[in-house]
């Protein structure tokens, strides 16, 4: 590869060698543009997941609110008649909720953010 500089002056190396980094540095900056639009694009995905997991938590906690209600009503006309109990069916599927903090992140979050919790289902 070397082989064809051997006839070549100093003044050409030293004006190869220019071109050579000049080439690297064109190079270089592409590369850390394509990075550097790469992690805002990635970013901007978190972001969004963030928010659909905010929105997914919302609803999953009025859904587990209206179920509550609906099992105090149940549980409270347990006074009724046998032919009303046996016309509510009941589906009893156990599950455990746990409620942990969020993680923290590396992005910043938004200033109403830091009450949110994390739900895990086990």
């Amino acid at each position: 590869m070397g082989d064809d500089l051997s006839g070549l002056t100093i003044k050409d190396l030293q004006g190869l060698e220019n071109r050579l980094e000049m080439s690297l540095r064109s190079i270089r900056l592409k590369k850390d543009e394509f990075m550097t639009n790469e992690i805002q694009k990635l970013s901007h995905q978190g972001s969004l997941i963030h928010q659909e997991n905010i929105a997914l938590y919302k609803k999953l906690n009025r859904i587990y609110q209206q179920n509550m209600e609906l099992e105090k009503k149940v549980n409270g006309s347990e006074g009724t008649s046998d032919a009303d109990k046996s016309s509510v069916t009941r589906s009893v599927v156990p599950i455990n909720l746990e409620i942990n903090p969020p993680q923290e992140e590396k992005m910043d979050s938004e200033p109403g953010d830091s009450n949110l919790c994390v739900l895990k289902l086990h």
